[in-house]
């Protein structure tokens, strides 16, 4: 029998990545690019993995697009949405997966997994930058840091700085009235860290939290986060170094499922 070979692009707000699986259970190959819908970033992304490849278009038996820029991009057969896709692909990174929790750059959501990694029920928050990876970004940029920096930075901190703004721009000032007061700098990361679990652990706790509990998206990378939404929802919060990849990996899954009917 052929390998049926398949490919899910996530084309999110702020990165593109692209995954092409082997007969639904293997990942052949991966690629992200830090740039997102509107950008070139998603045919980079499809151009990298076919380069490390060496397969072409004509070798994928189907391909599925997920993420903010799904409708719009032409390379795959289809679309399916990021939730579905997140969902399917927690499960096959945490195979015990009972809720996953997708904090992504425009928006944060959290999703309940039922039978086969399908999703059950979710909510999610795209009103207000707040609890989003916008919001960590816009951080990071006023203390001068790399985003990625702010999960070790802010694991130093003794006394996290209260963060108590719900909106981003009010958030802003706080940060800033806190370093002109000589707060330091992994206090005011701690209080940042803890302000996004505080908002994105409210919508857990709408949905029901079910363990296991995993991250995907991006912010899965920051421990600090990551911690810090343990102690809102008192459960152990794993995560992956594929946690940012789950949306693409789910894609592929379903384009697995689409030829096969499996």
């Amino acid at each position: 029998m052929n390998d049926i070979i398949t490919m899910g692009i996530d084309v999110g707000s702020t990165t593109a990545k692209c995954v092409i699986m082997k007969n639904g259970n293997e990942i052949l190959e991966k690629s992200l690019i830090p740039y997102g819908i509107g950008t070139t970033g998603p045919e980079r992304a499809v151009q990298q993995v076919l380069d490390r490849s060496g397969f072409s278009l004509d070798d994928f038996s189907y391909i599925i697009a997920t993420g903010y820029g799904r409708r719009i991009c032409e390379t795959a057969d289809s679309e399916m949405s990021e939730l579905s896709c997140h969902a399917k692909g927690a499960r096959f990174l945490f195979p015990d997966a009972g809720t996953a929790i997708d904090i992504g750059g425009q928006d944060a959501k959290v999703m309940r997994i039922g039978s086969g990694g399908m999703l059950e029920d979710f909510v999610m928050n795209d009103k207000c930058a707040a609890g989003t990876g916008r919001f960590l970004d816009v951080m990071a940029r006023i203390l001068e840091l790399n985003v990625e920096d702010l999960g070790k930075t802010g694991a130093l901190s003794e006394n996290p700085a209260e963060i108590s703004s719900t909106c981003t721009v009010f958030a802003e000032s706080e940060v800033i009235s806190q370093l002109a007061q000589g707060t330091p700098r992994p206090d005011i990361i701690g209080g940042i860290n803890r302000s996004v679990a505080v908002r994105v652990s409210g919508l857990a706790k709408r949905v029901g939290v079910v363990p296991q509990v995993v991250m995907s998206g991006g912010v899965a990378q920051n421990d600090g986060v990551r911690h810090a939404l343990e102690k809102e929802l008192g459960v152990e919060i794993y995560a992956s170094p594929l946690s940012q990849y789950a949306g693409a990996i789910g894609a592929a899954l379903f384009a697995f499922s689409k030829k096969t009917g499996n």
